[in-house]
């Protein structure tokens, strides 16, 4: 379906970069229907359409711990090679058709092992279908690039996961990222794991100021030297917003705020998926109270993501879609938050220039 922007202009048509958007969360419902039988996976309809409906329902509760569940389903069919590689593949297409030209792709291969696979094994079967997307892609007469960001859920292992990413380097990992439930459990129990990366120059996004406020984001810099915030919404804890008499809002930005912006630390922000898990509660429950366009307006490097397009029905092109009709963005916004996207990608300078070129010419089609 087409995301219309203004007028007849198709959101899909715009090029784009997909920084943060999570593998098992971007299955196919048809894809899930029909590996699930084989997987001893009891749905609850084998409808694409209502199953879809049904991942949507379960994760708009408000909870990230709750929205976390729906993963429960997806992952367990995706434990053989020919699964991951399947549903790799496939999400390379669905990018591709979106409109995106470079995606990186973050999951966590230590949920992958309940059917003998072992953590290489998981990582080749989806590269293997990652590349036989951008294969078909090309094919097709378009391009795309998609590397992987090699995802640690647990502390026990994190250490062993910057490893595995490492050692597949230049076999299509990018970087390194943590995940999961994020309050109670801040980056610094990965600490040994940043030391590692750091050491070999590997780059990290680690999930913070989502499910916890400013004291995740600050150890995500300190003990994870993020290049990256995974979300990040919740540094708008660090702005004072008031009112004068004069009817005019000022800002007073935090010290750690003004790191984060000063810097460019580029925020990976997903709009839809920050209303579903509750990460934008302290602000409200519309987008129209996302801080996105606050944080916009003051300078931060914000960039649009899905997070899990299966949970949140959506697409890139339809996220800026729904940002332009909240804050009446125009043409020269969307640019802003795809550069910032590009120039924040985990790639060699020269490619990010040249996929900044790439994406400013299409633009410029347009307009």
């Amino acid at each position: 379906m087409a995301e219309l922007l203004w007028g007849d202009v198709d959101a899909t048509t715009l090029p784009k970069v997909s920084l943060h958007d999570h593998l098992d969360g971007g299955l196919r419902p048809a894809t899930i229907a029909e590996l699930a039988p084989a997987a001893g996976v009891d749905l609850e309809t084998s409808d694409p359409a209502a199953l879809g409906a049904w991942f949507r329902d379960r994760a708009d509760s408000g909870s990230l711990v709750e929205y976390l569940t729906t993963f429960d389903v997806t992952t367990a069919v995706m434990q053989t090679a020919p699964n991951l590689e399947r549903i790799a593949r496939e999400f390379v297409l669905d990018l591709a058709d979106d409109g995106v030209l470079h995606g990186e792709v973050r999951w966590a291969p230590e949920q992958h092992l309940a059917r003998g696979l072992s953590l290489d094994d998981a990582v080749d079967a989806v590269q293997r279908g990652l590349d036989q997307g951008v294969e078909q892609v090309r094919r097709g007469g378009r391009s795309i690039r998609v590397g992987q960001l090699v995802t640690a859920m647990h502390a026990d292992r994190g250490l062993e996961i910057a490893e595995l990413a490492v050692r597949h380097r230049d076999q299509g990992v990018v970087g390194f990222d943590i995940a999961g439930a994020e309050a109670g459990f801040p980056p610094s129990r990965h600490r040994v794991a940043f030391e590692y990366l750091a050491e070999h120059q590997f780059p990290t996004t680690v999930h913070a100021g989502e499910a916890a406020g400013l004291d995740s984001i600050r150890s995500a810099l300190l003990d994870g030297r993020a290049l990256r915030l995974g979300h990040g919404v919740r540094i708008a804890e660090d702005l004072v917003v008031e009112r004068a008499d004069d009817d005019r809002s000022y800002v007073t930005v935090g010290r750690l705020a003004r790191w984060v912006r000063d810097r460019q630390i580029p925020l990976e922000l997903a709009p839809s998926s920050n209303l579903q898990t509750g990460a934008i509660a302290a602000w409200g429950d519309e987008l129209e109270d996302h801080p996105f366009d606050l944080l916009y307006q003051l300078g931060f490097r914000v960039t649009v993501n899905t997070d899990n397009r299966l949970m949140s029905g959506t697409t890139l092109s339809r996220e800026l879609a729904l940002l332009t009709e909240a804050f009446d963005y125009d043409l020269d916004d969307l640019l802003t938050f795809q550069l910032n996207a590009a120039e924040s990608a985990f790639l060699p300078l020269e490619d990010r220039e040249a996929l900044v070129d790439r994406i400013t010419s299409g633009f410029e089609a347009i307009d």
